[in-house]
């Protein structure tokens, strides 16, 4: 396929205006599934299942099973619509939405249609440069998900040009809230930043609630993005088109920004954008057709006959109201003025998802600098090189330990590097980690002085220099004791004798 001719941004931005909108779905933590009793994938416990294990009658759609509703998947569902400043619903109710796919084993899903838990609300996100924007919302509604297909002995994992096609069906009944928002106009040429705002701003709020582990990579936190363009000074709007699915924030940016090119070009050249879903790729950054986008009519939707209304009593939604976290713009603020954090290294800590983490580790004692310097470093490294979770590999505590070691002297930095590659190894606490391996620095300066003595006598031409007052020279010294010493040295003691010795000799 050719590629698609793209407008310069700024030149698409003078003629059109972009309206945005965007469809987020948030898979719920909770231990079963929206409406069996089947372990939830979307849970930490049950991540990484075999295929078909984590599955109930309800969830292949076996005839004379009946769903029932999961309890604490309506209380998250409340609770995300009371953090988005949604009104709760007094009776909401769900419907079947109809359509075939292999992943589907009822040929229809469980969803709300025009009845749905939460409407009419709105959220605030924060651009990096601290401009606030607001997020109107339409409604967030109570649905499950569809299995999943993995496309067989094709040469790029799509449908077009498999072989065949393996379906699971474990993500199939995954309590899911999708959050629609309303048509979000104004972003003019910051709408690629505001998508990746607000869907940040998302993924704060459903784990400051802690009902979704958020991790877009996974598939916790899907979006799908509504692009359309209208002339400058028209009325009507565009035709819209849905990238569908896109699988991090960076992408969500990259693929608003893209389609205003791609549509701009299109309208400029006289041709007609075609209402469709759109594939994003992230290895070209580029969107590709998918399918006519369909409308409501077209999944014919009916009440769910099998499913009672949802009638949440007044004195739960008030209840739930309460117990609302900070929101995640006044947490953003407090948290950078309380650690003393520039923009950028508060942005460094939040998309890593670590605020939390780090968070903790400031409350078991250590400073903010070092709590971001040891997980936003070290820890980050030791978990690239192991693919493995940053915030699953050593506990806050922990890190904490490793750092007031440090801070007392008996550990320097590359000591504490060790120190954390063993508590991270399972080899016990940090104590027990410098006693197994006697990491602990040489504090005794008579066996530094030795050492010191043996580096200066073998370089008489470094001696010279520094007697004579060059005391840059004192790094070579300095380099063969550390060396000597194994590390386990304080490079800053470690150069005070250094110069003292120099001197006397």
């Amino acid at each position: 396929m050719a590629a698609a001719k793209l407008m310069d941004y700024d030149k698409a931005l003078e003629l059109f205006e972009p309206v945005l909108g965007f469809e987020v779905h948030v898979e719920l933590n909770t231990r079963t599934k929206m409406f069996s009793d089947a372990p939830n994938p979307a849970n930490d416990e049950y991540h990484g299942a075999e295929p078909n294990t984590l599955i109930a009658p309800v969830d292949l759609g076996l005839p004379g099973s009946l769903p029932v509703v999961n309890a604490t998947a309506v209380r998250s569902s409340i609770s995300l619509g009371l953090a988005l400043g949604c009104s709760i619903a007094e009776s909401s109710r769900f419907a079947r939405k109809n359509y075939f796919y292999p992943d589907l084993g009822k040929n229809y899903q469980i969803s709300q249609y025009d009845e749905p838990i939460a409407f009419e609300g709105s959220v605030e996100v924060e651009l990096e440069d601290g401009t606030l924007v607001t997020i109107p919302i339409e409604r967030a509604h109570m649905e499950e998900d569809a299995g999943k297909l993995t496309h067989m002995g094709g040469a790029t994992g799509r449908i077009q040009g498999a072989e065949y096609s393996l379906v699971d069906y474990n993500r199939a009944g995954v309590p899911l809230v999708e959050i629609v928002t309303k048509p979000i106009f104004g972003a003019e040429h910051r709408a690629p930043e505001i998508a990746k705002a607000y869907i940040a701003a998302i993924r704060d709020i459903v784990r400051g609630l802690g009902i979704s582990e958020a991790r877009m990579e996974r598939g916790n936190l899907r979006c799908d993005a509504n692009v359309s363009l209208r002339p400058r000074g028209q009325e009507k709007l565009g035709t819209r088109t849905e990238t569908k699915n896109v699988n991090s924030m960076r992408s969500v940016e990259r693929a608003v920004r893209y389609e205003i090119q791609r549509q701009a070009q299109i309208l400029a050249d006289g041709g007609t954008i075609i209402q469709e879903t759109r594939h994003w790729h992230e290895d070209t950054g580029t969107t590709s057709p998918g399918r006519p986008k369909s409308d409501a009519d077209d999944y014919r939707y009916f009440p769910e006959p099998d499913l009672l209304p949802v009638r949440p009593p007044r004195e739960l939604v008030e209840e739930l109201r309460a117990a609302l976290p900070e929101q995640p713009v006044a947490r953003r603020r407090r948290l950078k003025a309380e650690w003393g954090f520039t923009d950028l290294e508060y942005q460094d800590v939040r998309n890593s998802g670590l605020v939390d983490v780090v968070e903790a580790t400031i409350a078991a004692g250590t400073t903010p600098g070092a709590a971001r310097k040891w997980w936003t470093g070290e820890i980050a490294r030791i978990a690239n090189t192991q693919e493995r979770e940053v915030t699953a590999l050593v506990a806050p505590a922990d890190v904490a330990a490793v750092q007031k070691l440090v801070d007392e002297g008996t550990l320097n930095d590359k000591l504490a590097r060790q120190v954390l590659e063993g508590v991270i190894a399972g080899e016990g606490t940090p104590q027990q980690v410098v006693d197994a391996r006697g990491l602990a620095v040489v504090s005794d300066d008579g066996a530094l002085i030795a050492a010191i003595d043996e580096a200066l006598t073998s370089q008489p031409d470094v001696l010279a220099k520094i007697k004579d007052g060059k005391v840059q020279a004192a790094g070579a010294i300095i380099g063969a004791v550390m060396k000597a010493m194994k590390g386990q040295a304080d490079a800053a003691r470690v150069r005070e004798l250094v110069l003292e010795r120099a001197a006397q000799s």
